[in-house]
């Protein structure tokens, strides 16, 4: 009896070292990872000339500054290519989403290379490597402005998010099946930012820098994920030169069925959603406005989907699904479904 009470103690002992992800087909080693070229730049951005950009002796207050430019890193696989895929980021959080998961999977941003398709990931405007002015902040600081005049940044934390990200109902109850990794909670958190999305104009900089970006490629999928959810949609109805879909991964908002449906005609749209949506008041509204909206552009003669995944027996994700435990198989759906629709209307 207990030599077998040896060997399972072993083998718990070695899935420890290296746990396998639970729901996740196994997956062969991928082998190098072979670019033809990668790098990185910013698009837009505006010169602004302040009185207040410092309130330390070293570092002169007038000057001149470039503020509301996106930064973009970019990697092109070898070989035959897909259709490019641009990767944009939600509240709170910036490119590193798409990255090695918190549990230290391979993320999408790798994995759409390996399938095949020139990747490009964003910070958004003000997040990240994207600049802010902080003119403002200064100006209080020196007593040069009224304290109401500070701009508006928030931060969402632990306890707050983990409704938000659909986690659970309440901290830190967990919701039944779920499978983002939360044994590298620690790790996710570590990915939150602070967000001026409060201060910024409407639309976000981030939208007509998104519509300048899919010029500039030439044709790309715009995917988009909570907060940024509705860029890609303001996108088109700035231009729809150079976008050649639109996958919203949880969007925050979907266009009013009653807006105008012309930029989204003939345009392929997927909206997508993980699991427990009905069960948060914060996300059940926003599924039945996306749900009206593709009505609504399907009507208008779109090309728009909406994707339930426990609709399709996919069941446990959560707000984060490009971080799950299953989040490589969402992935081969999505890239197939760019590949049938929005590859073929290249």
């Amino acid at each position: 009896m207990r030599r077998p009470l040896i060997t399972i103690a072993c083998i718990a002992a070695a899935l420890a070292v290296t746990p396998p992800a639970v729901g996740q087909t196994a997956r062969p080693e991928p082998g190098p990872l072979t670019i033809a070229k990668q790098g990185s730049f910013f698009v837009g951005g505006r010169d602004v000339t302040s009185d207040t950009l410092s309130t330390l002796p070293n570092y002169a207050p007038s000057g001149t500054i470039t503020v509301d430019q996106m930064y973009v890193r970019y990697q092109v696989p070898a070989g035959p290519l897909g259709i490019p895929v641009t990767l944009v980021h939600g509240c709170c959080l910036t490119g590193k989403t798409w990255e090695t998961t918190p549990d230290g999977r391979m993320g999408w941003d790798e994995y759409f290379v390996r399938r095949g398709h020139p990747t490009y990931v964003i910070d958004q405007v003000w997040r990240g490597r994207s600049a802010a002015n902080p003119s403002s902040i200064n100006a209080v600081r020196a007593g040069k402005a009224p304290v109401e005049q500070l701009p508006t940044v928030f931060s969402a934390g632990h306890e707050g998010a983990w409704a938000i990200f659909r986690f659970g109902k309440t901290y830190p109850e967990v919701m039944p099946g779920l499978r983002f990794p939360l044994a590298a909670q620690a790790e996710f958190w570590k990915q939150m930012v602070p967000d001026s999305l409060a201060s910024l104009p409407t639309p976000n900089p981030t939208v007509p820098a998104l519509s300048d970006l899919a010029g500039r490629i030439g044709g790309t999928v715009l995917m988009s994920h909570s907060q940024s959810g509705i860029y890609p949609f303001q996108a088109a109805t700035l231009s729809r030169r150079g976008i050649a879909g639109i996958v919203s991964i949880e969007p925050g908002a979907c266009p009013e069925p009653t807006d105008d449906m012309a930029p989204y005609r003939d345009l392929p749209i997927l909206v997508v959603f993980g699991d427990y949506v009905d069960a948060f008041p914060r996300w059940a509204p926003r599924l039945r406005t996306c749900r009206a909206f593709v009505a609504a552009a399907n009507a208008a003669g779109g090309r728009a989907e909406l994707l339930l995944l426990p609709d399709i027996g996919i069941k446990g994700n959560s707000h984060m699904l490009m971080q799950d435990d299953n989040s490589l198989e969402i992935a081969d759906l999505l890239l197939d479904w760019i590949d049938r629709h929005a590859g073929a209307a290249r």
